[in-house]
């Protein structure tokens, strides 16, 4: 197998169009990086495999034959890769000028990084917040509920999303978004894939989290730049979505929080979850009563 610098890694599930605008940004080739592009599609029905064969027969496609979720189809697409670094992406993704071969410099810079991840940006340009520090119970209470929206903003969530910083230079975070990582090969085999029992969400916060306890540093690299048109996939199916990743973030304490706490007192951060959890189902049933009402031609008081 011959070894490129960069291998990326994309799981697709029914977004084909996003997949397509995602695999025609990648530079091919790309100055000074040899790059390998692999798509494992998680049976989508809406011909995102089809459109790969016939648009881009350069990229190594792997049909999953049912729905893996992120972690298994990043690990299958990993086990089939060869580049001296990985980049997990997704396909909801456009890759600015040069992104990939600032991060591979960067990463050949600093060879302490095991993960690196660019300045994301949402589809109006705006920065989206990537980089994060590890959560606290009560900023997950307060982020995206009704609670947070009753109380206005809060120094927790800003504490969780680095809101007190600007951004605009590289420096050492807690954890990077999965959207884009950039990782060092040798970190992936010395820490080990995603941890397959995450479907969806927070398997890159539980990468990074083992990453930094195997003693490997997780940077943020705002130089290399990439759009990210969040939740297309998991927009298809919000409340499904919104339970997939209360599960994954019950695991997540479960596996790293809950061995620090109290034998007796080790069930709160899970109620913290699932408290959150019935928050935002809440505020999801409503928008959609409402979105119901709406096409009715009957306004919601």
């Amino acid at each position: 197998m011959t070894v490129s610098d960069l291998s990326i890694c994309i799981v697709n599930w029914n977004t084909r169009d996003d997949l397509e605008q995602a695999l025609a940004s990648i530079p091919n080739p790309d100055p000074g990086t040899s790059t390998q592009v692999i798509v494992v599609d998680n049976a989508s029905q809406d011909g995102s495999a089809r459109m790969v064969r016939e648009r881009f027969p350069a990229v190594k496609l792997i049909e999953s034959g049912g729905n893996l979720g992120f972690a298994r189809g990043y690990n299958r697409a990993v086990a089939e890769s060869s580049g001296r670094y990985l980049l997990v992406l997704n396909p909801d993704t456009v890759v600015h000028n040069s992104a990939l071969k600032t991060l591979t410099t960067y990463m050949d810079a600093h060879p302490q990084v095991g993960a690196a991840g660019p300045r994301l940006l949402n589809s109006d340009g705006s920065l989206q917040y990537s980089c994060r520090r590890f959560p606290t119970p009560i900023a997950a209470l307060f982020r995206n509920t009704v609670l947070g929206k009753l109380l206005g903003p809060d120094r927790f969530t800003r504490d969780y999303l680095m809101a007190d910083w600007d951004h605009s230079a590289p420096r050492e975070v807690d954890w990077i978004s999965g959207a884009a990582m950039c990782i060092r090969r040798e970190a992936w085999e010395t820490v080990g894939g995603f941890d397959e029992g995450f479907f969806m969400y927070a398997e890159d916060m539980d990468w990074c989290l083992r990453a930094r306890r195997a003693g490997f540093q997780i940077h943020y690299v705002p130089e290399a730049v990439i759009t990210h048109r969040i939740g297309r996939s998991s927009d298809q199916r919000p409340i499904a979505m919104v339970i997939q990743f209360h599960r994954s973030m019950a695991r997540f304490y479960s596996k790293h929080y809950a061995p620090r706490w109290p034998w007796g007192l080790r069930w709160l951060p899970l109620l913290g979850v699932w408290l959150r959890a019935g928050l935002v189902l809440a505020q999801v049933l409503w928008d959609e009563l409402r979105d119901w009402w709406h096409t009715r031609g009957v306004t919601a008081r």
